[in-house]
Order: structure tokens, then C-alpha cells, then sequence
């Protein structure tokens, strides 16, 4: 893989994520107690033996830069390995703000020539998003990309037409993986050939041929009507053009039990993401030493749980507890407490996300929320409970999550 050069996206605003975006950029934001989204991607890259990453950041990005700096300083630059964060360059005539995910790249060209020059052109550019959940080994699709002579090949993954509707591109293809087809978010989702009720949607992976992507991007930039994006613009007209376009099955790249990818883009998707976590066997397997995910450890200590009485017991069932959460005397049901986290006792916890440092005050009631950090929801306060009361606070999503944002006084 040291002919692989790697840019992740990770300069998403995450609007839909709001508040939890607030302070922070998509990729940043917490999960599964003590990780950040992206840092499934980056243990991807890891395993996968790639080396040599660029991380385009843009919004609120001081919290991502700040996890990459202190969690993955592992590479070796005597080697010609790297992890880099790189902000908004602004090298191309009139750039601004990044203008879609092409243009993002287009913006960096400048990184990929001086790679050209200090090491050869580099055998593929693989481009990924850094805020999804998933496992997958990037060598079977990088092999698969060889093999096919591609100009692109898109990681795709088979969805229930109904939920890819306006949600995922997707594609048509041949036996060989070919690309007949692609739309952008359509109405209605043409099938796969063998499975009427499934689609093939685009994970937005993509492996490019080196020299055609320079070109595409090239074309695109120069193009008044385009809005600069991978599956609006570019992979759209590579098909039209006739390029060698073709998808990968992702079940061949997957590494965990059974194929598991979710793009936590909204607030209902990330708190059905942590519910996926807490099932006796869940869809998501953190747990598996052969793919371990790799992320920033604090030095917490041990989470407990204490009291013992009768009538006061601490206790957490079908849970994720990360270190320093102790539950003294209250109860946790289906929920995910991040590090530091304290429940208090006669408090009920139940199918919730808590983010750092938050304390649930004694006899408290938190259901079917997401709690961003350092919150202190005082003695006795309901969050969950009367859905009314909710919305007049705090903000609730249409499955009705409430979400409470960092910091916030209540």
C-alpha cells in the first residue's frame, strides 16, 4: 500500500448533527463512549497498511486537529509515513470555502504534485469520508481496482430501496461490476438485477486512477454549472463519457461479522448507530482483537459501579460503561456512558448517550436522549418523559431524541 495516497474528507459542517456540531466538525463528534467518528476510517487505514493520509478539515475543525495530534502520531515520517491535517489551502484561482467533495480535492492538487515529485506518481488516490461507521479492509478494493484496469472504482453496499431513496446515490451494474448507471439521490432507486428489492448505493469510497482523476477534476473545475461534488458531478459524467467506472461489493472488504455500514449524518442515525452497540450481540463489534478500532485514551480509571442496598443498587444492563463513569446507586438500561460520566443514586438511565463528564443528579430520569458534555441534569429533573416539556427546552428530533448540548445549563 505505499503507493496508495489517502485523502479523507472530513470537513462536513454536520448541520444535521446540530447541536452536537456546534463546537465541533462532523468527524470529531463522540461515539460508542470513547471514540470520535472518524476514527473508524483512520483504524481502517491502519489495518489496511496505508500510510501516507491527508485530512482535509474546513469547519470547527480545532477538536478534530487537537484528537489526530494527541490519538494517531503513530506513523513514522523516516519511513515516508504521515497523518496530516490539512485546513483550507485556498492555492486555485478565487477558491474559497471548499464548494462540494471534487472541489475539495481540486483545492489540494498541490499535495498530490509535491507527493509526484518527492516519491512518483502514486499507484491509486483513494478517497474516503471520515464520518461513517464501519469495517472494511481498503486492499480488497484497491486489488479489485487493479485487476479491472479502472479508471474509478465506488465501494457500494446493497440497501432496502425504500431507505435509499433520496438518501444514497446508486448504481446499475453488469456481472463484472461495470457501471451502467449511476443516479444521484433519486425517487426511486433502480434495483439490483438480482435482488428486486435491494439497491446498490454508494458508500462514498472511491479508488481513482491517478492521472484520470487530475483530468476529471480538471474538466469539472472549468464547468460554471457543476457544483464540484463526486456523485452530483463527476461520477455522473465519467459514466456518460464511457470511462472504465466500476463497483466494488463491500461484503468482500467487510470486517466485521456481517456487513455493518452507517453514515451517522443526523441525530436519529447516530443514536440508532449506539443502539446497534448495546444489543446482547451487537450488529457492531467493538470487541473483535483482530480488527481493533484504535482511538485517544485518556488516563481515566476504572468505571464502577457501587451500593449494594436493597432499595439503592448501581446498576447498568446492556450497557457500554468507558472508564471513570461510575453508577452510584442509580440504574442504566441500553445506553452508551462515555468517560467520566456519573449517575447518582435513585437516577434511571435508559436507552441514552452520554456524552463526557456528564452527571445525572440523584432521582433524575434521562430516556431516549443524547447528552453532549460536562451537562449537569440536576436532582429529580425528567428528560424523556414528557415529550411536551421537551420540546418547549430542549431540542428533539422527529423519532423524538432529545438532545442537549454541550455545556448546557438547565
Amino acid at each position: 500500500m505505499s503507493g496508495v495516497l489517502t485523502f479523507i474528507l472530513a470537513g462536513g459542517k454536520g448541520a444535521r448533527l446540530y447541536p452536537l456540531t456546534r463546537d465541533r466538525t462532523k468527524p470529531a463528534v463522540p461515539f460508542g463512549g470513547i471514540y470520535r467518528i472518524i476514527d473508524f476510517t483512520l483504524t481502517n487505514c491502519l489495518h489496511s497498511g496505508l500510510r501516507q493520509i491527508y485530512v482535509l478539515t474546513q469547519y470547527k475543525s480545532l477538536s478534530l486537529e487537537r484528537h489526530i495530534r494527541a490519538g494517531w502520531s503513530l506513523f513514522n515520517p523516516a519511513l515516508g509515513e504521515f497523518i496530516a491535517p490539512v485546513p483550507p489551502q485556498q492555492r486555485t484561482e478565487g477558491a474559497t470555502w471548499y464548494r462540494g467533495t471534487a472541489d475539495a480535492i481540486w483545492q489540494n492538487w498541490y499535495s498530490v504534485e509535491r507527493y509526484v515529485f518527492e516519491k512518483g506518481e502514486p499507484e491509486a488516490i483513494l478517497i474516503l469520508a471520515g464520518d461513517h461507521v464501519y469495517k472494511m479492509d481498503y486492499r480488497e478494493m484497491l486489488s479489485f481496482h487493479r485487476e479491472r484496469d479502472a479508471d474509478l472504482t465506488v465501494a457500494a453496499i446493497r440497501v432496502p430501496r425504500a431507505e435509499a431513496r433520496r438518501r444514497f446515490g446508486v448504481f446499475v451494474a453488469d456481472h463484472d461490476g461495470r457501471v451502467l448507471s449511476f443516479k444521484e439521490k433519486p425517487e426511486e432507486p433502480p434495483p439490483a438485477p438480482d435482488a428486486p428489492e435491494h439497491c446498490l448505493a454508494s458508500m462514498g469510497i472511491y479508488a481513482f486512477s491517478p492521472r484520470i482523476l487530475e483530468e476529471v477534476l480538471r474538466s469539472d473545475a472549468e464547468d460554471p454549472s457543476s457544483s464540484h461534488d463526486f456523485g452530483v458531478d463527476v461520477i455522473p459524467r465519467m459514466v456518460a463519457e464511457g470511462r472504465r467506472v466500476f463497483v466494488f461489493p463491500f461484503e468482500r472488504g467487510n470486517r466485521n461479522p456481517t456487513p455493518y455500514w452507517r453514515d451517522v449524518g443526523t441525530l436519529d442515525s447516530l443514536w440508532e448507530a449506539h443502539m446497534d452497540l448495546v444489543a446482547v450481540v451487537p450488529q457492531f463489534d467493538l470487541y473483535d482483537r483482530s480488527w481493533p478500532i484504535h482511538t485517544y485514551y485518556e488516563p481515566w480509571p476504572p468505571a464502577k459501579t457501587v451500593h449494594g442496598e436493597p432499595a439503592r443498587k448501581g446498576t447498568a444492563i446492556n450497557s457500554l460503561l468507558s472508564p471513570g463513569c461510575i453508577v452510584s446507586g442509580g440504574t442504566v438500561i441500553r445506553s452508551v456512558l462515555s468517560p467520566g460520566v456519573r449517575v447518582h443514586s435513585f437516577a434511571h438511565v435508559e436507552e441514552s448517550v452520554l456524552f463526557s463528564g456528564v452527571e445525572v443528579g440523584r432521582g433524575a430520569v434521562v430516556r431516549r436522549a443524547i447528552v453532549d458534555k460536562n451537562v449537569a441534569i440536576p436532582e429529580g429533573f425528567q428528560i424523556g418523559v414528557d415529550p411536551e416539556e421537551d420540546r418547549k427546552r430542549f431540542h428533539v428530533t422527529e423519532s423524538g431524541i432529545v438532545v442537549i448540548p454541550k455545556e448546557e445549563r438547565i
